[in-house]
Formats: structure tokens, sequence, C-alpha cells
């Protein structure tokens, strides 16, 4: 497959200068830089098809080959290095970014940091978390300063490149025979220096807001989920890119369901009467009541499963089940007439042996077996 010809690439023209070639870098390496586009592999090749065009047109040997011998005049070599995915975003962009923020660099290169990731903990209903809602979430973030719009130096002045490290955030140590590289104390790696700072920031380029958003809960949604706003966390520094915004999601418990995964569990109290004749009751879901049917001699205990009255999985599928549970209500404070007419109804069960009492006389049963045995 040919390679796109470096000026198409950059949307540049055949004579663009240094510094239109590098600002058309430097905005397709912002928009399609894998930190901004996790796990988009189309974004990815895009960023190494605007690196390996840039690293030829920045140059000026290299580019005075292309523009006469096209691709065939850099033998293959143009960018034969490729992209490291784990390298860090401000090595890839310092040479970019570095004479942004004012005339005195001096060969160095400025580091750009991208913005730290938020954490939201949302407490949702398990009805908005079934059926999915929209929500507001209220947080506090380090945004862009709009007075210095991220340089931290009062409008009108630009930041100057530090002077312990040349702009390039790092510094070397020599120690015998070792040398190590740590971070500047001065610039505390931001390669610049801020002689006049910002009167909104204090030349931080960043402040402290308060923001709202509102969030799309997609259905189906648990406790544990997380929803990723991109680009909504911490401000950058330096032109780095922002953070994201992660929303983790808690479900709070419900007066009647319990929910175990996309399956919905509840108990359902019935009378006495309705266990030993059977009955229709009005059962609730979450889509509103159903009918169940209760057989006659229902035991307390029995669960009935309505298919589909559950929740749907948040990534497809269909919808889990609806398990309700009967709870035998056993009546209290009885009357005398009442008490008699239920002792003559014991009496007359009673009468009945297995016929009535099936689990209970095969209870009976295995305790005598049991204790013959120990008698033995």
């Amino acid at each position: 497959m040919s390679k796109r010809d470096y000026y198409e690439t950059l949307a540049v023209e055949r004579g663009a200068s240094a510094a239109e070639i590098k600002k058309a870098y430097r905005r397709l390496a912002m928009k399609h830089h894998p930190d901004r586009n996790p796990d988009n592999d189309e974004a990815e090749a895009h960023f190494k098809e605007a690196k390996e065009a840039y690293e030829v047109l920045s140059n000026e040997r290299k580019r005075a080959a292309y523009d006469q011998f096209g691709h065939a005049g850099l033998g293959g070599g143009a960018g034969a290095g490729g992209f490291n995915p784990g390298d860090r975003f401000s090595d890839i962009f310092g040479d970019v970014f570095g004479d942004i923020f004012g005339g005195g660099r001096r060969g160095g290169r400025h580091q750009v940091f991208r913005g730290a990731d938020l954490r939201y903990q949302l407490d949702l209903d398990l009805e908005q978390a079934v059926f999915g809602d929209d929500v507001e979430v209220s947080y506090s973030t380090l945004s862009e300063c709009e007075r210095c719009h991220g340089s931290g130096a009062r409008l009108g002045s630009e930041p100057q490149t530090c002077p312990s490290c040349g702009g390039h955030g790092q510094v070397r140590m020599s120690q015998g025979m070792f040398s190590i590289q740590q971070t500047c104390p001065q610039c505390r790696g931001t390669g610049q220096q801020i002689l006049d700072p910002c009167d909104g920031c204090a030349g931080r380029g960043r402040v402290s807001k308060r923001r709202t958003l509102s969030v799309k809960v997609p259905a189906g949604v648990d406790t544990g989920d997380r929803i990723r706003l991109s680009g909504e966390g911490e401000a950058g520094r330096n032109g780095g890119p922002a953070g994201d915004l992660y929303v983790e999601v808690r479900v709070r418990a419900h007066e009647i369901f319990e929910r175990d995964g996309a399956h919905l569990h509840c108990e359902i109290p019935i009378g006495m009467a309705t266990a030993l004749l059977g009955d229709t009751v009005e059962v609730p879901t979450l889509a509103g009541e159903v009918s169940l049917k209760i057989p006659a001699g229902t035991q307390s205990a029995k669960v009935f499963r309505l298919r589909g009255k559950g929740a749907a999985p948040v990534r497809g599928g269909p919808a889990g089940d609806l398990f309700c549970k009967v709870k035998l209500e056993t009546p209290v404070n009885l009357t005398d007439e009442q008490q008699e007419m239920v002792r003559r109804l014991e009496k007359s069960l009673h009468a009945g042996g297995k016929r009535h009492h099936p689990y209970s006389r095969s209870w009976l049963d295995r305790v005598k077996k049991f204790f013959d045995k120990l008698g033995a």
C-alpha cells in the first residue's frame, strides 16, 4: 500500500514554512495522540502517520530529498524509528510545544503534562440503574485559567525558559562514575519560569472550579461499573491534554427488590387461605404489577420465577428473571372465636394424617427411626 503525500498528511502546502509545518503537526498530534484516544487503533495510525511526516518535513535535508524524489528519496529511513505507545506524552510533544510559551527557548524543550484523572461516585436508585437515566454531576477540578489561557504568565508577558535546565525540565547530577537525571528543582519539571505571574492563577496556569455535567447513564449498569468521560478531568499543564473523569456507579438498596446481576429477588407475603386454597395475587415488578397464580397447598419459602422481569445487562443480552419467594404470614391477635375455629380445623386436618400433612409426617417418621437407632 503506497504512502500518502507528507504534505497532504499534515494538510499544508508544499511551500509551507517550518512554523506552519510544526503548527499543523501539533494540531494533529493533539487530536490523535493515544493518550487521548485509548484503545483506538485508527487514531494511533493517524498519529504515526503525522509523526512520520513531521520528522521528514521538519528536517531540511530529508525535506529536500523528499521534495525532489518523493518517498523513494528517503531510502526507507523516514519514520523507521516507529512509535512506542509507552513513550511519555511530554517526550513526544516536547519539541513541538517547547517554544510556544516564549522566545528564550535556547535550544531547550518545555515539557507538557497530562491532567490528572478524577473519580466521582454516583449513587443511583435501582430504577435508574435498570432503565438508564440522564443525571447531573457536580465536582471540583483544576481548569485552565481563562486570563492567561494556561500559560501562568500575566497577559502581555510570556513564560521564560528555565535557566537551570535550559527548558528540558530535567537536570543531571554526577556522582562519581554515575550520572543521575532528576526533575529540575527550580521549575519543577515544566522547563519554564514565570517572571510576571498571572493575577488569576498566581502563575499556576490552572484554577479550581466547580463543574456540572450531564451524564447519560446506560440501562443495565450495576454497582462497580464505571462511565468514562474523556477530557473532563483536570486540565493539563503547559498545553498538555486534560485528564478523564471516571463516574463510578453505586446502586442504592431497594425497599422491595434485591439485585443479583441481571436477576431480581423479592418476598411475597400470603395468607393462610391463599396458601391452603390457592389464588391469584398481584406481584410488583420494576415495569408494573403482574398477576401470579399461587397453587393450592403452597408451602412457605416456595420460589416462583417470572422470566424476563429482571434487568437487561448493560452490555446487551436478554433481561434477567424475577424470583418471588413466598412468605406465609401467620395471623396474630386472634379472638376466642377464631382460636376455637383454628383448633377445630387443626383437629380435622390431623385426623387425615399424611393426606394433609405429608411433610411433617415424613419428618416425624425420620425422627422416630433416629431414636430407634440410638436405643438399639
